[in-house]
């Protein structure tokens, strides 16, 4: 399982749930590369008139370029190198300024970032699913959770500043060994 997979909309699963397409096993949200991340932000931000400085495009290729979820401290240690220490808090400014834009995602239960190769569409709800046992991470949006999760927040008179769930369990993969082991 890839530290951070798109699932994307639309297939049905018969039970009025969407799900998409698992992308395990690929470099990079929706199977795009660790350098196809930084190009589309590089372009994005030329679109939007958004400076797309050396120490963010840095900073998205480390986490790009990850198969697991990167907290601050480790994204400065992995750009870091003899004689030329990356300041934390430098890395955190550049993150503030990804996740902004959609270009990384974060993982609150980890403080750890991942990246995103795509667009969501503006105030899209997020599920990320976490593998406690391999560490890995599938995005997907989940369009019946989200209409739910509407009805309760207006019920509630709430207006959410994030829309994003994390499931922490067992991903097919890890299940599927763990399986294979027991029948063996």
């Amino acid at each position: 399982m890839r530290g951070h997979a798109q699932r994307e909309q639309g297939q049905e699963d018969g039970h009025g749930q969407e799900h998409g397409h698992d992308h395990h096993g690929h470099d990079a949200c929706g199977g795009h590369g660790a350098g196809d991340v930084v190009e589309r932000a590089e372009r994005l931000c030329q679109t939007r008139g958004l400076q797309f400085t050396r120490l963010r495009r840095d900073v998205l290729a480390a986490v790009a370029a990850e198969h697991k979820p990167l907290g601050a401290y480790d994204i400065a240690e992995r750009m870091s190198a003899p004689g030329r220490r990356v300041a934390a808090v430098s890395v955190y400014r550049a993150l503030d300024f990804l996740t902004e834009q959609g270009f990384v995602h974060r993982i609150s239960s980890r403080n750890a970032f991942v990246s995103c190769g795509h667009d969501h569409g503006e105030g899209a709800g997020l599920v990320f699913l976490i593998c406690r046992t391999c560490g890995g991470i599938d995005e997907m949006t989940a369009p019946a959770v989200e209409s739910a999760l509407d009805k309760t927040l207006a019920g509630a008179g709430f207006t959410p500043t994030s829309r994003i769930l994390e499931v922490e369990g067992e991903c097919g993969a890890c299940r599927g060994r763990g399986d294979a082991g027991e029948n063996a």
